[in-house]
């Protein structure tokens, strides 16, 4: 009470505070002392160690499984989990190779991971005319054939001329081939255009040194010549 005669009541509430938390402290230490003494513990350390410990509370199932958690259990593990990530990322794993199984395999990495023309044309030598008439068994899907043939005529070698002639082969006998072919775009026929002129560029005399020389004299191997021809006619392009 102040000197006024006015009651401080946030004096009295503190005071009051303090009151209600000596009484829990001393119930809850002499419960402490009770369960030491029916534990019958073996020295004095462990009495005391359990009265001082008595504030504290077991862990409830919450506690234990959910809410975010400040600071980590094992710090040291926590750090070698850390810089085991940082060596991932600073030494990435080496890309698989090529190597669809199926046709739907086959259109996802070319979508995926083969982005660029070369990369494409590179994969399309690689897995050869005998593997992509396998996985096209079927059908080449709508709107792939013309992609195929773009991707060739756009990067196609001299050196690799039997190659793309077998890859030509194998995607003419392909299942309702005719019907993709019908539904190519006419830039995809002209594309397709340009890559059998290439083709019997390649194969004419001279073509070694560079020159592209269309028709007269004997044109690169008979067989490649044969093949060129009857492609010509598969291709819908007499």
């Amino acid at each position: 009470m102040e000197r006024n005669g006015a009651v401080d009541f946030k004096a009295l509430e503190k005071e009051l505070r303090a009151a209600l938390a000596a009484d829990e402290k001393y119930e809850r230490e002499n419960a402490a002392k009770f369960r030491a003494v029916a534990q019958k513990v073996p020295s004095y350390e462990d009495f005391r160690n359990i009265v001082l410990a008595s504030h504290l509370k077991p862990l409830e199932r919450k506690d234990k499984m959910g809410g975010k958690r400040t600071v980590p259990w094992n710090c040291h593990a926590t750090q070698g989990k850390t810089l085991q990530e940082h060596v991932a990322t600073e030494m990435p794993q080496e890309e698989a190779p090529f190597q669809p199984g199926t046709s739907a395999e086959f259109y996802r990495d070319w979508r995926r991971r083969l982005r660029s023309g070369p990369e494409r044309y590179q994969a399309l030598l690689q897995l050869g005319g005998p593997r992509l008439g396998c996985l096209f068994q079927t059908d080449v899907g709508f709107g792939l054939l013309g992609e195929l043939l773009e991707t060739l005529a756009n990067h196609v070698r001299p050196a690799d001329r039997a190659a793309v002639l077998g890859v030509l082969h194998s995607l003419a006998g392909t299942g309702r081939f005719r019907l993709n072919l019908s539904l190519l775009s006419l830039s995809e026929r002209e594309c397709c255009q340009a890559l059998f002129q290439k083709l019997q560029a390649m194969g004419a005399p001279g073509a070694r040194t560079g020159q592209e020389v269309l028709g007269g004299g004997q044109q690169g191997t008979e067989p490649e010549q044969d093949l060129l021809q009857e492609l010509w006619v598969l291709y819908q392009l007499h």
